[in-house]
């Protein structure tokens, strides 16, 4: 067993304090719906932001970083633009206040507000819930998943099954991570379940605490441990640089040679291409604003649209620095003593076993447990915050609005916990037939986000897209990604032979501009084979969310009722921030990484960016939010 006695004590005294915010918060969650999904809107914005953040600090995209990191140096702040990351600046910037102005509950209730009542409007309104379930249910088995791979190394099987009398060959082996997952999959469902949106808030803040002080503490070791000299030595040529040419350039054949072959597994060598892929689908992503997950419910939970701004705002500066300081630490860690480490899983060396590897390696007792118990946290407070959402969808948007609308508080109360259960029991099923997080993560970002795109970018800008041009373009996009994931999961041969170029892991994000065309011509013949949407609602949204974009005919209808109405022109000031914005944000990922490795050059010009970039955001952005 590798854990010790220390380490359990810490582990279970974490338990017992989830249980006790479950039951604390019970009482005031179950006052009304809004106390329950929203926590009332009674949070001030940066414990909401501080409970993003944590929510974003998680075991699967931890393990996933400290891997990229690990092998890719400092070019790895590159690739996080995958899901994309710098769609919190966005955000920031704008979305974030036009999407708290609308005062609803989850993102399908919004969707009346855009386009009505009709038949447009309930049909949008299907799609989106469709798509919120997809999204929630793919991100509980990514966490899910994660876990499983996370817990192997520090609870083994056998030790498991001497203590409860088992025989070893009781569950197959390729299964036994299922069990953890499923395990502390219940306490996370506990605490969501009985105390709503101001549990899972509470829980962020004790995770979030945790995980800072486990933080500090491997990065300390990692730079004490570990020399830049001996860290240089043991890199190949480009590892400690975030620029990059056509191509990746990181041989690591005289260093670590079977590290080359994860590198042609990700299908990064095309750097530039990749890059160029990426980039282009997270800026069109990220003006689609966000997608209706635990992000977006943390943003309807602010009291004002301005303290929406501020809690995105706040999640970057929360996260990074934390983040990355402990991911570089393990990251040095794992290359300065790769040999001690135990990354075969089945005969076959699992780069993303670095992590928990690391763990077992080199912290000591105590610390070990408090590490564990914050990263067992951090999944608990991301599938929480996914759970959180995906009952909003079904309760609010199913159940109260289709089922049945007069539901007494009981009854709201018992169909968000058979909800909450059957969404953990097919999110586990759906954990079993996914192979690791990188496919996931492929999946979810390249295949069904592209299927988001362009019915959520035309909603915010467009003033004659409508109901029915969202719905297809929703439907048809939903079903191409599903196409393309179900491709890059059983049959990449059909892509990978005709294309030798295109890696099977990124099958979805070269396919992405294939689901872009599919859905934009489901847009456009959607919205113009029907009729636009009624000019009271378009009024009604316009005055309200006060968007820009092409809204000229609506915004002429609604100055003409109200003179005094003035037009939103801030874009190109928006876009210069988002850049700024973009910028300063990368630069809090490379800041740590480069503490932890000691390039101080990297380092100071990081700080030097940093500290540019929020002097000209306090003048353009945070001194302006009323105007936003």
């Amino acid at each position: 067993m590798v854990l010790h006695g220390l380490d359990f004590a810490v582990i279970f005294l974490y338990i017992a304090v989830l249980v006790f915010i479950g039951f604390y918060f019970k009482k005031q969650a179950q006052k009304d719906k809004s106390s329950y999904l929203l926590g009332g809107r009674s949070m001030p914005w940066y414990m909401l932001g501080l409970s993003d953040a944590s929510g974003m600090f998680d075991i699967s995209g931890t393990m996933w970083l400290v891997t990229i990191l690990f092998v890719y140096g400092l070019k790895s702040i590159w690739l996080p633009w995958l899901w994309p990351t710098f769609n919190q600046i966005f955000l920031m910037m704008f979305l974030s206040a036009w999407l708290r102005r609308s005062n609803v509950t989850t993102g399908a209730e919004w969707i009346e507000t855009r386009f009505g009542k009709g038949r447009g409007g309930v049909l949008s309104h299907w799609v989106v819930v469709c798509f919120a379930l997809l999204i929630g249910l793919s991100m509980l088995s990514y966490g899910f998943v994660g876990l499983g791979k996370f817990l192997t190394l520090f609870i083994p099987w056998d030790s498991v099954c001497s203590v409860l009398g088992l025989s070893v060959d009781c569950i197959p082996e390729m299964y036994i991570p299922h069990v953890y997952g499923i395990f502390f999959t219940i306490f996370a469902t506990f605490y969501t379940i009985l105390g709503g949106m101001l549990s899972i808030v509470w829980a962020d803040v004790v995770q979030y605490t945790i995980m800072t002080v486990a933080s500090i503490a491997i990065g300390i070791i990692a730079m004490y441990n570990v020399s830049p000299e001996t860290l240089q030595a043991l890199t190949p040529d480009g590892w400690n640089t975030p620029f990059f040419g056509s191509t990746l350039d990181i041989n690591w054949t005289d260093k670590l040679h079977e590290v080359n072959s994860k590198i042609a597994e990700d299908g990064y060598s095309l750097f530039s291409l990749f890059f160029g892929f990426m980039f282009m689908k997270g800026i069109l992503v990220s003006m689609a604003g966000p997608a209706p997950t635990y992000d977006m419910q943390k943003i309807l939970a602010n009291k004002t649209p301005q303290d929406a701004l501020k809690m995105s705002g706040s999640v970057s500066v929360i996260l990074n620095p934390v983040r990355y300081f402990m991911v570089s630490g393990f990251a040095i860690l794992a290359i300065a003593f790769y040999d001690d480490l135990n990354l075969s899983v089945n005969g076959i060396i699992d780069f993303e076993q670095i992590l928990p590897a690391a763990m077992v390696k080199f912290l000591p007792a105590g610390l070990l447990g408090l590490l564990l118990v914050g990263l067992l946290a951090a999944f608990m407070s991301t599938f929480a915050g996914t759970l959180n959402a995906a009952q909003a969808y079904i309760s609010n948007d199913i159940y109260l609005k289709h089922i049945n609308p007069e539901a007494t508080p009981e009854q709201q109360r018992r169909i968000n916990y058979v909800v909450g259960t059957c969404a953990v029991v097919f999110s586990t099923i759906l954990g079993l037939t996914l192979k690791n997080i990188n496919e996931i993560l492929q999946i979810v970002t390249g295949a069904f986000y592209a299927s988001y795109m362009v019915s959520n970018i035309l909603k915010w800008y467009w003033w004659r897209f409508n109901g029915e041009g969202y719905f297809w373009g929703m439907l048809t996009g939903i079903l191409s990604g599903v196409v393309i994931g179900c491709i890059q999961l059983f049959w990449p041969e059909v892509i990978t032979e005709n294309f030798s170029f295109i890696p099977t892991s990124l099958i979805s994000l070269y396919a992405f501009p294939v689901t872009l065309v599919i859905s934009v011509v489901g847009c456009v013949l959607g919205t113009f084979l029907t009729a636009p949407t009624e000019e009271a609602t378009l009024k009604s949204f316009y005055a309200n969310v006060r968007p820009w974009g092409f809204w000229e005919p609506i915004c002429k209808l609604v100055q003409q009722e109200n003179p005094s109405f003035k037009k939103n022109d801030r874009f190109f000031k928006d876009m210069a921030n988002v850049a700024v914005g973009i910028i300063t944000q990368t630069s809090l990922v490379a800041m740590p990484i480069c503490l932890v490795i000691r390039n101080w050059m990297g380092f100071g010009i990081a700080v030097a960016i940093i500290a540019i970039g929020v002097t000209i955001l306090k003048k353009t952005w945070w001194d302006k939010l009323d105007e936003i």
